[in-house]
């Protein structure tokens, strides 16, 4: 079969984002896929009735679609016969659950009374009903696997430990770390287990980084890691990062990391990531310059000088002879 091109046409054209595309993607359901677009394409200026004629499906099929849009969170969904609205593209924050919602949600034999159990164990509390709100946003919102989600649960209880001495991690942390696992792609305990390998091979890059930097009593910010994991990402050696540090100091008198990250990029676009390339690129630069743009300076006393000054001390003998 030859390959097949396809554009669409300009004022027509309806954009998603890939966030919004992966959720549509993981429901799995067509008929949600299809009514989202169609919602769009209207602006929601249209009753039921109508999407399901011009869909070709029944209104039982819209309602599911419709319920399903709305527990992603991409749809308010009343029970108005007309049809909702679509939510922003990229929602301005997780979407809100009611009590009844969470009631039903815990009564419905799904996976989600499980999550609430060993999460309380885990945790160590009852959880309150905001907390209870944010884990059903991690579960329906995100569409995280509840393992997945019990193995995020259990990594954010270790990383909090070791950051607080003991103390555990609030809902709040923890659905901050599930919205990262979700823009990654973790979706089973296969990519969540390689997720968190990859992880622990970035934290031990950061603190041989950070050695390197000479931060010893502190942990570093979210910018500063954000620097470090692009020089690695970058290969760096630790050793080049020592000498553009040192660098860094001699010019601003402090570790600041704009004028350091654009001495990175520069050697980064010459390949240079290792101390070894850096001397070498630095000790051709200067011979390049000694020879090409430096003249050798010329003798103090050159043979017109020295005649000079003979002929200098025989005009002083004189003088005083007489």
């Amino acid at each position: 079969m030859s390959d097949i091109r396809f554009s669409l046409p300009g004022p027509d054209t309806i954009t998603l984002s890939g966030h919004t595309v992966d959720k549509l993607i993981r429901t799995g359901d067509g008929d949600a896929a299809l009514l989202y677009l169609f919602i769009l394409k209207v602006r929601g200026e249209c009753t039921s009735g109508e999407i399901a004629k011009s869909l070709r499906k029944n209104t039982g099929d819209i309602a599911s679609a419709m319920a399903l849009l709305s527990r992603i969170g991409l749809i308010r969904c009343d029970d108005a016969v007309d049809p909702p609205a679509p939510e922003p593209d990229e929602a301005d924050g997780p979407r809100r659950y009611s009590p009844d919602e969470i009631k039903r949600e815990m009564e419905t034999g799904s996976g989600f009374p499980i999550i609430v159990e060993e999460t309380q164990r885990s945790l160590g509390k009852i959880l309150s009903s905001d907390e209870l709100e944010r884990l059903l946003g991690i579960y329906d919102g995100l569409r995280l696997p509840p393992e997945v989600i019990l193995l995020l649960i259990t990594h954010c209880i270790s990383e909090s430990r070791k950051r607080g001495g003991g103390r555990m991690p609030s809902m709040r942390y923890i659905e901050k770390a599930a919205y990262t696992w979700e823009r990654e792609g973790i979706f089973s305990l296969d990519r969540a287990e390689q997720y968190l390998k990859e992880l622990e091979v970035r934290k031990s890059a950061r603190g041989i980084m950070k050695t390197a930097l000479q931060i010893t009593n502190r942990e570093l910010s979210e910018s500063e890691k954000r620097y470090v994991d692009k020089w690695i990402a970058m290969g760096f050696d630790p050793g080049a990062v020592e000498i553009a540090y040192d660098r860094t100091v001699l010019k601003t008198g402090k570790l600041a990391w704009n004028y350091m990250d654009s001495i990175m990029n520069s050697w980064h676009g010459k390949g240079l990531h290792t101390p070894g390339e850096i001397m070498a690129k630095d000790l051709k630069t200067t011979k390049s310059d000694t020879q090409s743009g430096t003249k050798t300076p010329e003798q103090k006393f050159g043979p017109t000088d020295i005649s000079d000054l003979e002929r200098m001390k025989r005009l002083l003998k004189k003088i005083k002879e007489e």
